[in-house]
């Protein structure tokens, strides 16, 4: 009899769980905002940020201070979450710029138009993947910056996976050799 009473009251308790889901809408930039990687406030970047909720974690998405950081995100093997939405700057919306590029106008990464290849630099000094809702539009920034036209899964890994080398940067037998005189000037 208690067998059979231990098992109602857990049919009853079960069937009284209120199933909760996350809220996935995308939240307005604000000044608290920094990027996942820098650890810096998000405002301090040009360019388009990006946001991604993760399942399990309700409070708060991680924010981006470049869409290329999402992407890379995504298809780093040691993220662990559950990526239940992104959300990405319109840059074609109305009013967006390189050095504002809005604080509310997201749209959903897996229907953007995203260019990539362009000459354009994101805010953490590396090229940049430049999201748009409207293809027309991505067109026309790609015809004025270089780059292609493509879909979130159509991103090559090496866009956003690949070491960046920027321009003024050493190649490493020049940094192996400054790394040798530090040695022996240390070293005296």
């Amino acid at each position: 009899m208690i067998r059979l009473l231990c098992i109602v009251a857990l049919l009853t308790l079960s069937a009284c769980k209120e199933e909760l889901t996350q809220d996935t809408s995308p939240l307005p930039l604000t000044v608290e905002a920094v990027g996942h990687f820098c650890q810096m406030n998000v405002f301090e970047h040009d360019g388009p940020k990006a946001q991604a909720h993760l399942g399990g974690l309700p409070q708060m998405p991680l924010f981006f201070s470049q869409v290329r950081d999402v992407v890379a995100y995504i298809r780093l093997p040691e993220q662990s979450h559950e990526v239940l939405a992104i959300w990405v700057n319109d840059m074609g919306a109305e009013g967006a710029t390189w050095t504002d590029p809005g604080t509310t106008n997201w749209i959903a990464a897996d229907a953007a138009h995203f260019v990539v290849g362009s000459r354009v630099v994101g805010g953490m000094g590396t090229p940049e993947i430049v999201p748009f809702a409207d293809v027309t539009k991505a067109s026309l920034f790609a015809a004025k910056n270089g780059g292609q036209v493509m879909r979130l899964a159509q991103i090559p890994d090496a866009a956003v996976l690949a070491p960046v080398v920027n321009d003024g940067d050493s190649d490493d037998a020049d940094f192996e050799e400054r790394l040798r005189k530090l040695a022996r000037t240390s070293g005296d």
